[in-house]
């Protein structure tokens, strides 16, 4: 596949949908399926990057994991009218303008390795 934009990720979720998934899922269930989707990718994250340890068999593939969320992220988004591409630019602007000094004075990141 090549690349895409997040905005035509979210037309092609929303196309998906409207072929093979026959609709989408109500609001509240896919935020119960993104939750689930969250806690299927933290508990890679534990095995692979914490203190836990992958049991024989276990699946553990972290970008499927990501893209599972990412998925049911742009679901929700379409369902909610919420362009991702438009709110992820405002959401940097934001955080540029509140924390672009934030960081580089925290001690405690300087210090981190």
């Amino acid at each position: 596949m090549e690349e895409i934009t997040i905005r035509e990720a979210q037309k092609t979720v929303d196309d998906w949908i409207k072929t093979y998934g026959v609709r989408y899922f109500s609001e509240l269930t896919n935020m119960a399926v993104l939750t689930e989707e969250v806690g299927e990718m933290a508990r890679i994250m534990a095995r692979q990057y914490g203190d836990q340890s992958f049991k024989e068999g276990e699946k553990h593939d972290l970008g499927d994991e990501m893209a599972d969320v990412l998925w049911v992220l742009m679901c929700i988004a379409n369902q909610t009218g919420v362009d991702l591409t438009e709110a992820l630019r405002k959401n940097i602007d934001k955080k540029t303008s509140r924390d672009k000094e934030r960081h580089l004075r925290n001690e405690k990141l300087k210090n981190k390795k």
